[in-house]
């Protein structure tokens, strides 16, 4: 092995790492590179030499193994089995059952333990010494007191009936909900998006979203074996000379757009953009989901009005939930569409999980009836508006020359992009050695170059562990481009005239 070359993995988000090695390794022993009997190296060597996290090889090994090709053995390692074995039929060996033949390998392993990890930039959940702790707990205690039978039994797929009711008449209020709107509470907005893919686009159909976008999005449209179309997210939000291009072009199922503190780059789009994505939907009849998780987060500037409020040809459909503001953990969220959607969804929401944990929805319902929401909507913006104007002092003090970073004015997420020297993705072991981790671009991009990239979520760290945390990534951003072989001059092209 020691004397084989293995072609540059590709790190770009398409096929999983694992796969893409075992394919390499198996060309080598289908091309005779590789003999019967010579031994692979130990996992861990391996991924020392590729620089990978030690199971994406050994998934790799397992698929191998599985396939007749390599027999590990205990003590010894895993060796190249004989001609015989990787042949398929009555005259090879008997396969023993394996689950990742019929499931297919697992995913991708994450590339850096967070395990030790003293300044997390890789999650956009909020500081949980910020957490609501005693006050929930009292919602709950009076939820039980009043509604405990009621919160038992089994509940109906659209939601807990006093909720429901709540949030509908807190949209009319808001002039969000038209008068043939109706809601759905679900098990968080993850599950919204996955019933809401369900029921509006199906194998082939084209479903166009912010490049880069939120992973857990994508990967549900392409789960359900939709074509992902990306549109490009600059400071305005989405690129809507873009957008006009690939509905025509595309002729899409549906768009998804988050317009206020897009994850994972923080911008927002200004009213005139909202408008005019509005106009385009209607003129080519195309749905739009509205993700408005990070609406509430508004530190600075002055409000924008949703796109649900400006629609009017109940075109949008809204997602929302409160897990940003106060209870990731509690997997409450909602969708307001006609009622049309909302009677699909419930048929839906009713195969998957009958319905959404009711003690959940009491507990909210009594956490916003009281008064207590408010109180503490009030401490997450100011602590939100401190962690941003670090977070925005700390890049603009710490990182390396040549970056750019969005400046958002809400929201748990900003973008950086770094100069073209650095990989965030082979960078990852790095940082998380000097005890910072960070999310890097790969895994938001559908089409976008984003290996220079990553996504700050600020959220989680006060604003001087912000700050040491920053220093520490532009520090090793610095070292990195000081490493790094200098480009050789390129030629002088003809003047163009």
């Amino acid at each position: 092995m020691a004397g084989i070359s293995l072609p540059p993995l590709d790190l770009s988000g398409g096929e999983p790492i694992y796969r893409q090695l075992a394919g390499m390794l198996r060309a080598e022993i289908e091309s005779g590179r590789l003999r019967a009997g010579d031994r692979l190296p130990p996992t861990r060597e391996l991924a020392a030499r590729l620089k990978l996290n030690r199971a994406t090889v050994s998934a790799a090994y397992e698929i191998l193994e599985n396939s007749g090709l390599i027999t590990g053995h205990v003590g010894r390692g895993s060796f190249v089995a004989g001609a015989a074995l990787a042949l398929p039929g009555p005259e090879g060996p008997e396969r023993k059952w394996s689950w990742s033949d019929r499931l297919g390998a697992p995913p991708e392993p994450p590339a850096a333990d967070a395990a030790g990890v003293e300044f997390r930039f890789d999650s956009s959940r909020p500081a949980a010494e910020l957490f609501p702790t005693a006050e929930f707990r009292a919602a709950c205690e009076e939820a039980l007191r009043h509604h405990a039978r009621q919160i038992l039994e089994l509940g109906s797929p659209v939601g807990y009936a006093p909720l429901r009711r709540y949030l509908l008449e807190d949209a009319r209020r808001q002039s969000l909900a038209r008068e043939d709107d109706d809601l759905l509470v679900t098990s968080g907005c993850q599950q919204a998006i996955d019933l809401l893919a369900r029921l509006l686009a199906g194998p082939g159909d084209t479903v166009l979203v912010e490049d880069p976008i939120y992973p857990g999005l994508k990967n549900v449209f392409q789960r359900g074996q939709c074509k992902v179309a990306g549109i490009p997210v600059g400071e305005s939000g989405m690129d809507l000379d873009a957008l006009e291009q690939a509905i025509a072009r595309l002729r899409p199922r549906l768009v998804v757009v988050t317009p206020s503190f897009q994850n994972p780059m923080g911008t927002t789009m200004p009213e005139a953009a909202r408008r005019r994505l509005l106009k385009l939907a209607d003129a080519a009849k195309l749905p739009v989901i509205e993700n408005d998780i990070y609406g509430d987060l508004r530190y600075r500037g002055s409000p924008l009005p949703p796109l649900k409020e400006m629609d009017r040809s109940g075109l949008v459909i809204r997602i929302k939930s409160l897990s940003k503001l106060a209870f990731p953990g509690l997997r409450v969220g909602w969708v307001l569409a006609n009622s049309a959607v909302i009677r699909m969804l419930a048929e839906a929401k009713q195969l998957a999980d009958l319905h959404s944990d009711q003690l959940a929805q009491a507990a909210l319902l009594r956490f916003l009836e009281s008064g207590r929401m408010d109180g503490h909507r009030k401490k997450m913006l100011r602590a939100g508006s401190a962690r941003l104007e670090a977070v925005l002092l700390a890049c603009e003090a710490h990182l390396p020359a040549g970056s750019a970073f969005t400046r958002p004015e809400g929201g748990v997420n900003l973008w950086v992009d770094l100069p073209r020297q650095v990989d965030t993705t082979s960078m990852l072991a790095k940082a998380a050695a000097r005890g910072v981790s960070y999310a890097p671009g790969p895994v938001f991009a559908v089409a976008r170059e984003a290996r220079h990239s990553l996504r700050l979520s600020f959220a989680g760290l006060d604003p001087v562990r912000i700050g040491a945390g920053v220093k520490r990534l532009g520090d090793l951003f610095r070292e990195e481009i000081g490493h790094a072989r200098p480009a050789r001059p390129a030629a002088l092209a003809p003047a163009m005239v």
